[in-house]
């Protein structure tokens, strides 16, 4: 690493857990922290890879991730109002909830602080730029389309998502719903009210959700799960050899794929986390060194070097397919 880093404990904060800040060596131009989800998990263990690999491509930057435990929305707001008092150039952060931070991150903007989001399009009036792997109403028909194939199109089927408050789940969710509606009529959402369990981004709640969803609906066809930690899931149907029922998820080869390789799982949606944590960071960068961010703007990792910008809406390409058929190539990787 051709920084060296000082960790820093800076005490317990309101919120009542500990929070680490990161000294740079004093040689950098810039300051970028970045505040995703949460601490712990392969998704964000990930993200860090990326950030990490950010830093260490940039003598002139000094890049770093923190996350709260738990994801829990009042930690990570915690965090951010950290991060504004000790000055840092540029926030990047990916939302437990992106209508509880958005005023911190206006708050963080009025302060002359980049605010770059992941996974947040619907708070655009409060950050300077929000980066998408892709159009997310366009991953969530896939998720339809991969569980109207696994369930032959007919039956009943739970959904849950990472929370409620999660942007990007949420989009998954409902344009998954819409797409099965418009096309799978024979297809049930036997949710209450349509709305999707919240499985918190934890493997074990995912995991108790689907022996909730397997006991309460005898005739279950599918399982739905939009966070990484559907490998919870995986297991529940593994544990009561459930093969009837199919599950589609959002999923890593570390958490997911020895599911998916062995059919438990139907497929795996996914996108890099590493690479999608590179580039938010990447943005906020480009805009420290007064660039502008376009529709010609290319970044470093595949998937984001023709990006479409609308407005502060950056999206990419990147979405992957984790099947049975080709996870191994990806084992290994993340």
């Amino acid at each position: 690493m051709k920084k060296q880093m000082a960790l820093v404990l800076t005490g317990l904060m309101a919120a009542g857990m500990t929070m680490t800040a990161f000294a740079a060596s004093g040689d950098e131009e810039f300051t970028i922290a970045l505040c995703a989800k949460t601490e712990g998990i392969a998704w964000f263990d990930d993200m860090r890879v990326g950030v990490d690999e950010f830093n260490a491509d940039h003598d002139d930057c000094y890049a770093y991730e923190i996350n709260p435990e738990g994801s829990d929305a009042a930690k990570q707001n915690a965090m951010l109002e950290d991060l504004i008092s000790q000055g840092v150039d540029a926030i990047c952060c990916v939302p437990v909830d992106a209508q509880a931070v958005a005023a911190t991150l206006q708050k963080a903007r009025d302060q002359g602080i980049v605010v770059v989001t992941h996974e947040a399009s619907d708070i655009l009036d409060s950050v300077d730029y929000d980066m998408e792997a892709f159009d997310n109403d366009y991953f969530g028909t896939l998720y339809g389309q991969y569980l109207a194939e696994a369930m032959g199109g007919e039956g009943q089927w739970f959904g849950a998502v990472g929370g409620l408050g999660m942007t990007t789940h949420m989009q998954w969710f409902n344009s998954c719903v819409k797409y099965l509606e418009e096309n799978y009529p024979d297809m049930e959402l036997v949710n209450p009210d349509g709305i999707p369990g919240e499985e918190d981004n934890n493997e074990q709640t995912a995991y108790d959700l689907a022996l909730q969803a397997i006991a309460a609906y005898p005739d279950l066809k599918g399982l739905l799960d939009t966070a990484a930690s559907s490998n919870g899931m995986a297991l529940a149907l593994e544990e009561n050899g459930r093969t009837d029922i199919k599950l589609v998820g959002l999923a890593t080869p570390s958490q997911g794929g020895a599911y998916i390789e062995d059919g438990t799982q139907y497929v795996g949606l996914c996108w890099r986390p590493a690479d999608a944590g590179y580039t938010t960071v990447e943005i906020a960068y480009k805009i420290l060194k007064g660039e502008e961010i376009t529709s010609d703007t290319t970044f470093t990792k595949p998937g984001y070097e023709k990006v479409t910008v609308e407005g502060n809406l950056v999206t990419g390409n990147a979405p992957l397919v984790f099947t049975a058929e080709n996870i191994a190539d990806y084992n290994g990787t993340f």
